[in-house]
């Protein structure tokens, strides 16, 4: 069906079935592709009428919270409903004695840390995109500088409700840590970027907000030493809550955050100059870049950089330095997890463009990791590889069949064309 238009009937049933249906607007297009209209739910119920609705009429449906990260990935082939999540805002439960927190999928990022914080507490999620809600920190699987010691939204999450392509709900683990009944579905909803279901709530378990931190900061002058530097603090007792690198023109500096007990912060962060060198510096202030990307997360079209996700074990953080040297890309991340993410600026030439992708992706991959095209240009994703070799694509495409087996859910988002 053409997603500038859609049957009256198809309009009727999903306007029945939801609290407000609205024609879309410009700023509405993901990546690109305009929808034939908006649904805006107000609850998990609501979602699950338009999904039934949107599923007897064949229609596909993407996903939003707050339109933070649309672009990502690849355009979907086909846009016809947006079903917009922002209605559903609420934290529901913040249960402090159990350190856990319920909440809706369109919550505020921001908003669940300052729930939680009123009991001492926090979600050990980073905003790395201003404006992010709890869905779309899940779809997208991002994580920031507190990975190294807290894990990822993997490690956090502990039940989830999702509804399906055709409008059933369903529900996976529970509100208690310790949860080992049936499988584990919301880890696989966990960077499936909505291509699977669609996620209306989550719950989380908690840590306690640290008395104090310090970050202790060194410049760095090669990825030798980057590597060196960030291996000695990994291997030490110290227990850091974040080890992350700024990169750009040839040199950087490496930033190692440790939390905890006023005295005990007091002593490591001590240790950790040392481990730095004579040119460390301590401060209570995060380092200029924060939990961001290192790139502009505000920019559109063609104004946007390429931006990229590159993954290797610890040890290869040098070398993939190095190459991200060689092609000018600026990089932030966490060289204590072997996380970083680079960027290239806008309107790098195409042919500058594939070969730094293709340096970077051989450095990645040598190392275990991989490279992907996170966001960028039309023009870029059209003339790169996005995602890189993906071993596992035959089973994800089952999974997806298995999940939405008309492929109506952001068709085209994912790798492989999933």
């Amino acid at each position: 069906m053409a997603t500038d238009t859609l049957a009256a009937a198809a309009r009727e049933a999903i306007a029945s079935a939801c609290a407000r249906v609205e024609d879309p607007q410009e700023t509405d297009a993901v990546d690109g592709v305009p929808p034939g209209l908006v649904a805006r739910p107000s609850d998990t119920e609501q979602v699950a009428e338009v999904m039934r609705a949107c599923a007897a009429h064949g229609l596909t449906v993407v996903p939003r919270g707050r339109g933070t990260k649309l672009s990502w990935g690849t355009a979907p082939t086909s846009a016809d409903v947006l079903l917009d999540l922002s209605a559903l805002d609420r934290v529901l439960d913040h249960a402090a004695g159990d350190l856990i927190v319920a909440t809706e999928a369109g919550a505020l990022l921001a908003d669940v840390q300052r729930t939680v914080a009123e009991g001492g507490q926090r979600l050990a999620l980073d905003e790395t995109v201003p404006g992010s809600t709890v869905g779309g920190v899940l779809g997208a699987n991002t994580s920031g500088p507190r990975r190294t010691a807290t894990g990822t939204a993997r490690d956090l999450l502990i039940g989830i409700t999702m509804v399906r392509a055709d409008g059933v709900v369903a529900k996976a683990g529970g509100r208690v840590v310790k949860n080992v009944a049936g499988y584990d579905l919301g880890k696989l909803m966990i960077g499936s970027g909505g291509t699977l279901a669609v996620v209306t709530d989550a719950t989380f378990r908690l840590h306690p907000l640290p008395a104090a931190h310090r970050w202790v900061v060194a410049p760095v002058g090669t990825p030798a030493r980057a590597l060196e530097v960030a291996q000695s603090v990994v291997h030490s007792q110290l227990v850091p809550a974040a080890i992350e690198v700024d990169w750009t023109g040839g040199a950087g500096s490496l930033s190692v955050l440790v939390e905890g007990r006023a005295d005990s912060v007091a002593a490591r962060a001590e240790v950790v100059r040392g481990l730095l060198g004579p040119d460390a510096t301590e401060s209570d202030s995060e380092p200029a870049g924060g939990a961001t990307y290192p790139w502009d997360v505000s920019a559109t079209g063609d104004d946007r950089s390429t931006a990229l996700k590159l993954t290797c074990v610890l040890s290869g953080v040098g070398d993939v330095l190095a190459a991200a040297d060689a092609t000018g890309a600026v990089v932030r991340g966490s060289a204590g997890s072997g996380v970083l993410y680079a960027a290239l600026p806008p309107g790098t030439p195409l042919d500058d463009v594939r070969t730094a992708l293709d340096r970077l992706r051989r450095a990645c991959t040598g190392h275990g990791g991989t490279a992907v095209v996170v966001d960028a240009p039309a023009a870029v994703k059209a003339a790169v590889d996005v995602w890189g070799p993906i071993p596992a694509l035959d089973l994800m495409r089952r999974v997806k069949d298995q999940f939405d087996p008309d492929h109506r859910l952001s068709p085209g988002r994912f790798v492989g064309g999933i």
